[in-house]
């Protein structure tokens, strides 16, 4: 089965929301009473579920890390960089290229090219 949602638990929703909006193009759906927020992707791929960080959540504590799939990592690091999104050095993989960076609630994420190395 695809893995069609993501939860992410977030100390910060409103500034978490408006990160994956302006720098990963998602568009949040949002229900009377529901403290979720769901973001869709505008290209398709899995939805984020963003949601309230209990109090006891450390931030930046995660098991898993977010990859988004560029194909100019480069080029995306630095129009990311004039929009207040800084990533970390430029690394190459087998083929291909990726960057890391955090979220507003210290989630780990990263920009790859590793989906387009062979084509």
């Amino acid at each position: 089965m695809p893995i069609n949602r993501i939860i992410l638990y977030a100390h910060e929703v409103e500034a978490t929301v408006g990160f994956y909006e302006k720098h990963f193009g998602f568009r949040a759906s949002r229900e009377a009473g529901d403290r979720i927020v769901e973001l869709i992707p505008g290209d398709g791929g899995a939805s984020l579920m963003i949601h309230p960080a209990a109090k006891g959540q450390r931030r930046g504590q995660s098991l898993v890390k977010l990859v988004f799939d560029i194909r100019d990592v480069e080029a995306f690091c630095a129009r990311s960089a004039a929009e207040g999104l800084v990533f970390g050095a430029i690394h190459a993989g087998d083929g291909y290229v990726f960057a890391n960076a955090k979220d507003p609630s210290d989630n780990p994420i990263s920009v790859s090219s590793r989906a387009f190395r062979n084509g």
